[in-house]
């Protein structure tokens, strides 16, 4: 297994969370506590569990967290359409940040099925 830093849907998740953590901070002040709080959690756990599951060097372990992962995805995308809906960002962040967390799931679906 490689190191979980070269693996490029690690990478991107890591930038992902950047770009979450940025769009969220002009989220209302109100929602600090909630909604900007659960989605920055959900995408932060994307890369922290594809890099604990890929240290405990086996396979078993490592499915499980990348499965954990990829339910995070599911997690973060639910909270980006509601935050859609209560217009705390504009329709093209929206999409931007929609396509990128389908991106990763897609190669989080692809190293889960690489592994089975």
């Amino acid at each position: 297994m490689a190191n979980f830093k070269e693996l490029l849907v690690w990478q991107k998740s890591i930038d992902f969370v950047t770009e979450i953590y940025k769009i969220t901070d002009a989220f209302p002040k109100s929602g600090v506590y909630g909604l900007t709080s659960q989605i920055r959690r959900a995408a932060v756990s994307i890369p922290s569990n594809i890099a604990e599951g890929n240290s405990r060097r086996s396979k078993p372990d490592y499915l499980q967290f990348l499965k954990i992962s990829r339910g995070s995805c599911a997690e973060v995308e639910t909270q980006l359409v509601i935050s859609k809906n209560l217009i705390f960002f504009s329709e093209e962040d929206y999409l931007k940040l929609n396509q990128e967390i389908i991106e990763i799931t897609k190669m989080l679906n692809g190293l889960i099925n690489s592994l089975q």
